[in-house]
């Protein structure tokens, strides 16, 4: 409560947090841990940090926990779980593993120079965010990396912006706007806000990366206010497919076999089934392929490893010999390389609106309700005779 009560001397706007919730504010990024059904939620702490980390273990439960047994400080709690997920849920991704990854994207000397693609595909979202004529009191930004998209807006779309990211570091790097931002250090898959709490909820470039993505996208329908809406991008199924291929072929050659080096996607066909299954209507989705040139296959998986963008599924190989690199930069360049010696990298992004229900929202007539046929469209434009029936 004592952290609360300054953070609110100093202007934070904790409104939106649960009511069961700790906070502890590192450096203006308010790291949050709340008890749910026995389990808690991971801490994203280094070990250099664990004193704040273990604050919040404190509040959660009671005791003092040992550094050792600090979530997400690189030890397993064993016994609990660290998110939403149902037992029936997908387990495809290290969480750990792509917090890891990011982390040290972020701590990178030049990390904006890895940032071309998630700037782009945020002033995209933001875009949409423009296109809905209204202006938004509270929004959310989940999995916002360095503000890619709060970056883009302005105080007479939205007024005040939550952002929220399992990397402590990308929130440090966080670059500021128009809009007043608060910036809370907690897991995409568990999202430590009340419901109905906002009017607008935003993703960019975060959501492939959920394990439990029906539960995420619930989370977001949860914390809408009604009427709110929810404009989001993902990458899609066929991402990266050129590198996909040429790895394949190359170990097929040199190996007599393959393995998974691309992590798995979402395709377009099911994200409307997601969206629809989470409580959103009036869906929109659409698709947009980016294609960027590198100088080679090197260099693409270079720029992924600077975006945090490294697989990191469970089954994923961890050796990769030099030999099927080689084959794999050459098929790469033999098979997809333009007439100046570059290489194409596709990232397909799907994109896509949905809206928490009211009864204020335009609704689709009843079934037989028309009073015309489609196919009397085409006569629409025939001229009327001096009568008023229309001429044959």
């Amino acid at each position: 409560e004592r952290e609360r009560e300054r953070g609110q001397s100093q202007g934070a706007d904790w409104s939106p947090l649960t009511q069961d919730i700790s906070v502890v504010d590192m450096n203006n990024v308010l790291l949050v841990g709340r008890a749910f059904g026995g389990a808690c939620v991971p801490c994203v702490c280094r070990r250099t940090r664990t004193g704040g980390c273990a604050a919040v273990m404190d509040r959660l439960h009671g005791k003092r926990l040992s550094p050792s047994f600090v979530p997400g400080c690189g030890d397993t709690h064993r016994g609990r779980r660290f998110s939403s997920r149902t037992g029936n849920a997908m387990n495809v991704f290290d969480r750990s593993m792509k917090r890891k990854q990011k982390n040290w994207a972020a701590s990178l000397p030049d990390p904006e120079q890895y940032d071309y693609l998630r700037d782009e595909v945020g002033c995209r979202i933001a875009d949409r965010v423009f296109d809905v004529a209204r202006t938004f009191s509270l929004a959310l930004d989940v999995g916002c990396g360095r503000s890619h998209i709060a970056q883009h807006l302005n105080k007479e779309v939205v007024e005040k912006m939550f952002m929220v990211d399992v990397t402590e570091n990308a929130l440090k790097q966080s670059r500021e706007g128009d809009i007043p931002t608060h910036r809370v250090l907690a897991d995409e898959e568990f999202l430590p806000f009340k419901e109905n709490s906002f009017d607008l909820v935003v993703s960019s470039l975060s959501l492939h990366w959920i394990n439990d993505l029906p539960g995420a996208l619930r989370q977001m329908q949860y914390v809408l206010k009604p009427d709110g809406v929810f404009i989001g991008a993902m990458l899609g199924g066929e991402t990266l497919y050129e590198l996909r291929c040429s790895l394949q072929l190359s170990e097929l050659e040199r190996e007599g076999g393959f393995g998974p080096h691309v992590s798995p996607y979402t395709s377009v066909t099911d994200l409307g089934n997601l969206l629809g299954q989470a409580g959103f209507n009036m869906l929109t989705v659409d698709i947009d392929d980016i294609q960027v040139y590198y100088p080679g296959m090197f260099e693409v998986m270079n720029d992924l490893q600077g975006m945090g963008e490294s697989n990191c599924a469970w089954n994923r190989k961890s050796i990769l010999h030099r030999d099927t690199m080689l084959a794999a930069a050459a098929i790469y360049k033999e098979m997809y390389g333009s007439e100046d010696g570059s290489v194409p990298a596709t990232f397909q992004i799907l994109y896509m609106i949905g809206w928490k229900p009211h009864e204020s929202q335009a609704k689709p007539a009843q079934r037989g309700s028309a009073m015309l046929s489609f196919g009397d469209l085409g006569k629409i434009n025939q001229p009327y005779s001096t009568d008023g029936s229309k001429k044959k």
